[in-house]
C-alpha cells in the first residue's frame, strides 16, 4: 500500500511506517499531522487517482523533529572590479513518520 501526497508544495510517495524528510512544517516535534491532499493511492492492485485530489482520503503522520541540511556556499565574483560576495544557506527540513493511510 502506498500513496502520493502533496506536502508543502512537493509530491512525495509514502508508505506506512516510512520516515520522510519534507520542507519544514509549522508543527512541534511529537505532534500528529493530517495531510488531505492525496493525489493517488494503491491498495492491493486497486489504484485510485484523484482529480486533482481524492475526496475523503488522507495520510496521517507524526513529526519526529526538525533539522537542517548541510551548508551550501554561494560565491559571486566579478573579475577586475574588486567585487566578491560569499553567502551560505542551510535548508530546514522536518522528519516525519507515516502512521497510516486512509
Amino acid at each position: 500500500m502506498f500513496a502520493i501526497v502533496e506536502i508543502a508544495g512537493t509530491q512525495v510517495k509514502v508508505e506506512p511506517k516510512q520516515k520522510v524528510y519534507v520542507p519544514k512544517l509549522n508543527s512541534e516535534a511529537g505532534s500528529t499531522i493530517k495531510f488531505d491532499k492525496v493525489l493517488l493511492t494503491e491498495n492491493e492492485n486497486e489504484v485510485k487517482i484523484g482529480t486533482p485530489y481524492i475526496n475523503g482520503s488522507y495520510v496521517e503522520a507524526k513529526v519526529i523533529g526538525h533539522l537542517k541540511d548541510e551548508k551550501v556556499l554561494v560565491f559571486k565574483k566579478k573579475r577586475r572590479k574588486g567585487y566578491k560576495v560569499k553567502r551560505g544557506h542551510r535548508q530546514q527540513y522536518s522528519e516525519i513518520e507515516i502512521t497510516k493511510i486512509v
